[in-house]
């Protein structure tokens, strides 16, 4: 049997007090890719932050990589974020340093010590994501999609368990969206699980995979229809 990285059950999510979504049941198994979809508003974002803590579960029970969402202590959510790959739209890449600096300075946050492994992993990742050569570039000086490429490379950095991607193509144009697409398809073939918020509709008809809806402050899945 398949081992279970995320299950939700009679869950609710709030945002401060306002309830945004309400009696989530949900597994997501090893291996899988899931769609997250809806409309703006619609509480997509909400469950991803929920799913990595950022938000608190406060009804209902939860657990992530092994870790339970209810009443999960301040102090263990960076161990949860360890486990995790977190890819954003607008890519969160520093700056004020190269490509090689931006994953050296998260995996020394995250404890990393020797150099020559460090430096062994980030050209590991990297290579990953098709941007061997580029760890010299300054973010300014590499296109989007470059840079969510690089996203996705710092999100592989820690061996995450899960990687949680909120909406990685919001900001790119349709032809880049298939390339960093592709990426995430061939990380996604190597066995690591992925739940991908979008609301690229093109992409998930070229690309099917399980798909579940944010409406009406419910989440429920959705069967897609074939092009």
């Amino acid at each position: 049997m398949s081992e279970t990285i995320v299950a939700l059950k009679h869950a609710a999510i709030f945002q401060n007090e306002n309830l945004i979504l309400n009696h989530i049941d949900l597994e997501v198994k090893k291996g899988d890719f899931v769609y997250v979809i809806g409309k703006t508003g619609s509480g997509k974002s909400s469950f991803m932050k929920t799913l990595y803590a950022d938000l608190p579960l406060k009804q209902g029970s939860g657990s992530v990589v092994g870790f339970s969402l209810k009443g999960l202590p301040e102090k263990e959510i960076p161990f949860l974020r360890r486990k995790l790959g977190i890819v954003f739209q607008d890519f969160k890449l520093l700056p004020d340093r190269n490509v090689n600096n931006n994953l050296l300075f998260v995996l020394k946050a995250t404890g990393w010590t020797e150099t020559a492994k460090m430096n062994a992993k980030i050209e590991e990742v990297l290579d990953k994501v098709g941007m061997k050569t580029k760890g010299f570039k300054f973010p300014h000086e590499l296109s989007g999609g470059e840079q969510q490429r690089i996203a996705i490379a710092r999100s592989l950095l820690n061996d995450p368990e899960l990687i949680l991607a909120d909406e990685p193509t919001g900001n790119l144009d349709p032809q880049t969206s298939v390339e960093v697409m592709k990426v995430l398809q061939d990380i996604n073939k190597n066995g690591r699980t992925i739940i991908m918020a979008t609301h690229d509709y093109a992409l998930i008809l070229k690309y099917p995979h399980k798909t579940l809806k944010c409406d009406g402050s419910k989440v429920f899945e959705v069967v897609q229809k074939a092009i």
